[in-house]
């Protein structure tokens, strides 16, 4: 077997820095074989033909299944040849069993190196995440000006701007979002920017004591408050499960978005929801 910089012998001591690490730049792409193996003997040239003529565009990591079987058993290879291609750490493709040298040319056109903001933006996601809403507002408009429109980052920055109280902004972006996987995520967040919009001009409803506890609970997420204004919204879904035609509890539902799934008051007060309404 050829070995380059291209191309390289792993195992269960190395394979998180040499493939997991080492593919958070470049993609790596692990040939699951054994020495017994017949179509392995086939498939295992054309591989490393195919990374010397790469010159680097992504590595070739050789795993022997029968001196590291819990690589084997962890990435769930049942039959060799196996061919699984990592990027930023987890499996992006794979293909299984000896192919003709068209398809798999075609299965190493599709892999592409992590984008190079990629650090940048995952920065951002965990200040949004630890709740530095400034700090991960300047990185996501940093990203976005060297990828303009980039939905996830937009998502990203209308969250930090709405926990800043910066919802006039945010109300801009939202009703321009373009259109993606992110969108009915960042639709989510539509009832809540409006309620912080109307707090802004004073025409939030002000006509029953649970329109008060609304206008309360708006002022404390205005605030940051968002325990004591989970809270409120809380009370007034005991009282009116669909108050004002689900506002408050579409926007119960915003603030648990800017929170994120990460952060325990978000699983502690969709369980109190769901006790409330069901």
């Amino acid at each position: 077997m050829m070995t380059s910089d291209f191309i390289v012998d792993v195992s269960e001591a190395d394979f998180e820095y040499e493939v997991l690490k080492y593919s958070q730049n470049v993609p790596v792409v692990v040939d699951f074989w054994a020495a017994w193996c017949k179509p392995c003997k086939a498939l295992t040239p054309l591989l490393e033909q195919l990374a010397h003529e790469a010159k680097g565009a992504f590595r070739l990591a050789r795993v022997n299944v029968d001196h590291n079987p819990n690589l084997a058993l962890q990435y769930s290879v049942r039959s060799i040849p196996t061919v699984k291609a990592f990027s930023q750490g987890r499996v992006v493709a794979e293909f299984v069993g000896i192919q003709p040298e068209s398809r798999i040319r075609e299965f190493l056109a599709q892999l592409t190196p992590p984008d190079e903001t990629s650090l940048e933006i995952e920065k951002a996601d965990s200040y949004l995440i630890s709740h530095q809403w400034s700090e991960a507002e300047a990185i996501y408009r940093q990203v976005l000006e060297k990828l303009p429109g980039k939905p996830a980052v937009v998502l990203g920055l209308m969250k930090a701007m709405i926990a800043q109280g910066k919802s006039r902004e945010a109300q801009y972006i939202l009703r321009n979002f373009p259109a993606s996987r992110e969108y009915n995520q960042a639709m989510l967040l539509s009832p809540l920017v409006d309620a912080l919009v109307h707090l802004e001009n004073n025409t939030l409803p002000n006509e029953t004591d649970l329109d008060a506890t609304f206008q309360t609970s708006i002022r404390l997420i205005r605030r940051g408050n968002y325990p004591a204004a989970l809270d409120g919204l809380l009370d007034i879904l005991r009282q009116d499960k669909h108050y004002r035609s689900d506002r408050a509890r579409q926007v119960f539902l915003g603030v648990l978005e800017i929170l994120s799934d990460e952060d325990p008051l978000t699983r502690q007060y969709r369980s109190e929801l769901a006790m409330v309404l069901f």
